[in-house]
């Protein structure tokens, strides 16, 4: 059984005034899975799936700059003519296999509780997940069924986004209870889609759905992110997540940071607008060199790659003898035995990016060339993804709008 929208609108201030509030506890682990990366078994770059990677961070993006104008009825400032759409606790992570080399976590849904594998995305704000009734583009996916599920609460809204990129996905949206680690928000909204974009099909994304973390300004239903909610609801000990994306032991921690991942002090990166986790990089260094000082820059979980504006991008490569690589226009290849020295600073302190970190993999037509983690691409502003990400341990603080960074135990 499950509620219509009626009857939430007359019985929500009730049903929440009445439900439960879970102590407030100390942070929690959820561990995380990662799925395989843009390269093919003989680490060669897969040329589709970096594409394919590529356009759905894009698709992703223009959809918060959407949603932040629909939301706020101004346009996000770092949109540009040009980028438009042309029409507490801790959670192990683990990637499942598709093409990208992205990190899932396991959350309930629904009472009785329903298993699902979620990326947790700091570029996006909703929780989206294949429905009932879904056609045959989410098939191989756990599918949310609110007639199975005693709390679920039927909006009548419907929606249709891009998610993943390609096209649409559209479908309605729901309240049910969401779980994380024994974190519970009993009125979460949620999207239940009838089809899945090209993006967050099966041999693309092994996980089930996202489950947002940005901020409500880019939230394409308009509500607040499941994590804005635990902290509203005073159930983490601090209002900050963490994500350590190493190989060993990788976990999302929720309530505060955990430190046994990490060693030293947090360097702090103000947030410059609030929509996405945007933050200032001071510089980019190459070989020893300032290549870009003072560039906008988003931190993004739910992006592999390190991306950039086509000019700065160009700048970078132009410093290090990188050439542009056949794949797109915004991809270069260098010697795979002269990889680059680079390091990205944030709140004065540098963070040296690994040399491994720095390649995709090899040019199967030319192996003695490797292709480059940093792509450029029509972006107002730089996207930190996972690459980097990897390489140091971070933490977002909700409350004080900040992003953390501090070296990996």
């Amino acid at each position: 059984m499950h509620l219509t929208f009626p009857t939430v609108i007359t019985a929500l201030p009730f049903l929440i005034s009445a439900a439960p509030q879970s102590a407030k506890q100390r942070g929690t682990a959820i561990p995380l899975s990662k799925f395989s990366s843009l390269v093919n078994v003989d680490q060669s770059v897969n040329f589709e799936a970096l594409n394919s990677h590529i356009a759905s961070t894009t698709a992703k993006i223009l959809r918060g700059f959407d949603n932040f104008e629909k939301n706020t009825g101004a346009s996000h400032p770092s949109a540009v003519k040009g980028a438009r759409k042309r029409n507490s606790g801790g959670l192990p992570l683990s990637s499942l296999g598709d093409h990208l080399h992205r990190w899932f976590g396991m959350i309930s849904i629904g009472t009785p509780p329903r298993d699902f594998a979620v990326m947790f995305d700091t570029g996006s704000s909703d929780l989206v997940l294949p429905g009932i009734g879904c056609d045959a583009s989410c098939n191989g996916h756990a599918m949310y069924d609110q007639r199975a599920s005693s709390t679920s609460i039927q909006l009548g809204m419907p929606f249709n986004a891009r998610f993943g990129g390609g096209d649409g996905a559209f479908g309605y949206q729901y309240i049910d209870n969401v779980t994380v680690v024994g974190l519970t928000v009993n009125y979460q909204t949620l999207g239940a889609a009838l089809h899945y974009s090209e993006g967050l099909r099966i041999g693309k994304f092994s996980g089930d759905g996202l489950l947002g973390m940005g901020f409500q300004v880019i939230s394409h239903f308009g509500h607040n992110p499941f994590f804005q909610n635990l902290v509203n609801e005073g159930q983490t000990a601090e209002p900050v997540f963490a994500f350590n994306f190493a190989a060993l032991g990788p976990e999302l921690y929720i309530g505060g940071t955990n430190p046994d991942m990490y060693i030293g002090d947090f360097t702090w990166a103000p947030v410059t607008q609030q929509g996405f986790w945007q933050v200032s990089i001071d510089s980019v260094v190459a070989n020893g060199r300032n290549v870009l000082t003072n560039v906008a820059g988003i931190i993004d979980t739910g992006t592999l790659l390190i991306l950039g504006p086509l000019s700065d991008v160009a700048l970078f490569y132009a410093a290090t003898g990188g050439i542009p690589f056949r794949v797109n226009g915004g991809s270069y290849s260098f010697p795979c035995d002269a990889v680059p020295r680079v390091s990205f600073t944030f709140g004065g302190t540098s963070f040296p990016l690994p040399t491994e970190n720095l390649v995709v993999g090899f040019d199967v037509d030319n192996p003695s060339r490797c292709v480059g983690a940093i792509v450029g691409g029509t972006y107002p502003f730089w996207i930190v993804g996972t690459h980097f990400l990897s390489s140091v341990y971070t933490a977002f603080d909700l409350s004080n709008e900040r992003v953390g960074f501090a070296t990996l135990a």
